[in-house]
């Protein structure tokens, strides 16, 4: 079969209308409705005639759902991976977030762009290549998880169940770029502890505030020591999230006319595959040196966040020349008529995803590559339809590409 008739046979209506449903699943993490949206794409797994498992982890409290569409054999195989939950609603939103609204341009609603859209690009895909009879030498692996916006436990719980493949795709919106290369990141505290005085003796005290209006810019500027490259520093970014100033390490807040004594910080740090945890550390102690040393009398203390219990997401790489980053290339210019930005792309190089777990844990090539971005965790969330539509034809010439037509 031709590849323009073959990817001219997408049913656009019925894949928008399957993202739809995605979108009425209210999929937050650890709730009923991530359990009810595993088990619905577990049943359209089944309806397509695939090997279909509901994979229950966490002592039977959540399920992965995934399908395996076996080929002939003699193909390489390929895994696509994403995930089922989804970000809380904030204020601001215009449309229902859950209704999967779809106007001229775009479909609306949580979780659409991170990354039910992506999910349901290589749903749709395989469904589309099933529906036209085609039959395939390698594996493809369809992987739904849960879990990802907690550290990924849903597809460490994939990965030791025994799935995996040649290649991945994961489908973390990307804005249909290639991108190669994503960041660690690291969770930290920072206590600044001064010297209180009444303001009328302000001269005399150590400001703990003032401190941290000094250091918060300077850190929300860093990047990182070892970065093995330019396009690796492009993905270092420091960052303060959170600000508390006021009296005492209990933060008392009902004198403000004394200076505050204790300040408490916390923030991110992102760095690149080849950079560690301890130089990052240590580059923001050398910082805080300094920062002693502007503010004579000043303590300041870091407090590396421990991983212990709870995932965290690794840096994920992959060579611009791998058969899986040159398949999507190809794939998205046959498609676009262009060529495919590939690299550290940001702002997808400062997210975190699975495609850490699964490079770092399974040594798998693989790839970024997914709908949406633009619209990413804001109200009103929104994918462009073209983008979505074209992403899943991108998907099935990089399965026929990898898994080669039996």
């Amino acid at each position: 079969m031709d590849i323009n008739e073959l990817i001219g046979k997408v049913d656009e209506k019925a894949c928008l209308e399957f993202l739809a449903s995605m979108v009425r699943h209210k999929s937050y993490s650890e709730t009923e409705g991530e359990v009810a949206l595993a088990r619905y794409m577990a049943k359209e797994l089944e309806k397509l005639g695939i090997t279909s498992d509901l994979q229950p982890f966490d002592e039977g409290r959540r399920f992965n759902a995934i399908g395996t569409w076996k080929g002939e054999g003699g193909g390489k195989s390929l895994l696509f991976n994403g995930h089922l939950d989804t970000n809380p609603v904030t204020e601001g939103w215009t449309v229902d977030p859950w209704g999967g609204l779809v106007d001229d341009k775009f479909i609306y609603g949580i979780g659409v762009s991170n990354m039910k859209s992506g999910d349901a690009a290589y749903f749709c895909a395989v469904k589309t290549l099933l529906d036209a009879g085609i039959k395939l030498k390698g594996d493809v692996i369809l992987t739904f998880v849960v879990g990802e916006l907690q550290g990924g436990p849903g597809t460490v719980a994939a990965i030791e169940a025994g799935y995996k493949a040649d290649y991945f795709v994961n489908s973390e919106p990307s804005d249909l770029k290639a991108v190669t290369m994503h960041a660690e990141a690291l969770i930290f505290t920072i206590e600044l502890t001064g010297s209180t005085r009444h303001l009328s003796k302000r001269e005399e005290a150590v400001d703990a505030i003032a401190a941290a209006c000094d250091i918060i810019p300077r850190i929300n500027a860093m990047t990182f020591s070892g970065a093995l490259s330019e396009e690796h520093k492009s993905i270092n970014r420091g960052h303060i999230g959170v600000v508390r100033g006021a009296l005492g390490k209990d933060l008392v807040e009902w004198r403000p006319p004394q200076v505050a004594d204790f300040v408490r910080l916390k923030g991110t740090a992102r760095y690149a595959p080849g950079q560690t945890r301890e130089g990052v550390v240590a580059d923001i102690r050398a910082e805080l040196d300094a920062l002693e040393s502007r503010f004579p009398g000043l303590k300041a203390e870091l407090l590396p966040d421990s991983p212990e219990g709870r995932l965290t997401m690794p840096a994920f790489e992959v060579s611009k020349e791998s058969r899986i980053v040159k398949s999507i290339n190809k794939a998205y210019e046959t498609v676009r008529g262009e060529p495919q930005p590939t690299g550290a792309i940001t702002p997808t190089g400062f997210y975190g995803s699975d495609a850490g777990h699964l490079y770092q844990k399974l040594g798998m090539e693989g790839i970024v590559c997914g709908p949406g971005g633009r619209y990413n965790t804001m109200p009103d969330e929104r994918v462009d339809i073209d983008d979505f539509l074209d992403m899943i034809r991108i998907y099935m010439l990089t399965i026929l590409d990898i898994c080669e037509v039996a």
